[in-house]
């Protein structure tokens, strides 16, 4: 097998990757809670935040939501793990919903900037792809988002997560589409993840029998792609 058909297939894997997350029921992932909040979910056992904790909130879909696991697994729970093990006062929030689109991400903001948010991963985008969303509305809400969350709180850092489209949907679009994430980041002087699934996607093993999915092992990989950009902002806060 050549390496032009490796390629292919990976592109292939990540395409039914977008389609699911943007086909799912919106509460296919989600936990049920007393509350009804849209997508919060506590990434840390329960325990009283402390004065000084500082509040990390990942805004995302299926992906950080963790489809087909428990909680616990999901990528930022693996981060709540890290952070804990170094001894930071950080609480991370799980604010992934499956099938979210960026207008959607937009819309939920507000409810979660209730709380003062110290980092934001903001990890929407892939959906709007899949269902054809014109680039400029997706580059707009996304846009929006950050600037929202620095204009309610100035001191926010963000950390915005790239997300690559198959090859076989032309050049123009996939180029123009990875461009936005970087184009924003420098805007709003953030940092940048520029594909959350590296390592992962394509990978049979890494990923559930349906091949879309990364398994638990798989979100251990999408956790240390996140880590190796969260963990020295998290350093200059503590």
């Amino acid at each position: 097998m050549n390496k032009k058909l490796k390629s292919t297939q990976r592109f292939a894997l990540l395409a039914a990757v977008l389609y699911t997350m943007a086909v799912s029921p919106n509460n296919a992932f989600m936990s049920p809670r007393a509350d009804h909040s849209p997508g919060l979910e506590r990434s840390a056992p329960s325990k009283p935040i402390r004065g000084e904790t500082k509040l990390i909130l990942c805004l995302g879909d299926s992906l950080t939501a963790g489809y087909g696991l428990d909680k616990s697994q999901a990528y930022p729970a693996l981060l709540q793990e890290k952070i804990d093990h170094l001894g930071w006062k950080f609480q991370v929030i799980n604010a992934g919903l499956s099938g979210e689109t960026t207008a959607g991400g937009l819309r939920r903001l507000d409810w979660f900037l209730k709380r003062k948010i110290d980092v934001l991963i903001l990890a929407l985008g892939g959906n709007d792809a899949l269902r054809g969303i014109a680039l400029d509305s997706t580059e707009k809400n996304l846009d929006e988002i950050m600037t929202r969350a620095q204009t309610r709180y100035p001191g926010v850092k963000i950390v915005l997560s790239g997300m690559l489209i198959p090859p076989n949907w032309g050049t123009d679009y996939p180029n123009k589409f990875r461009a936005i994430f970087p184009e924003l980041t420098k805007k709003h002087r953030a940092q940048l993840i520029p594909f959350l699934l590296e390592g992962v996607g394509g990978k049979p093993q890494l990923n559930f029998p349906d091949g879309i999915h990364p398994t638990a092992e798989g979100h251990q990989i999408v956790a240390e792609n996140v880590w190796k950009v969260l963990k020295p902002i998290l350093a200059s806060m503590s």
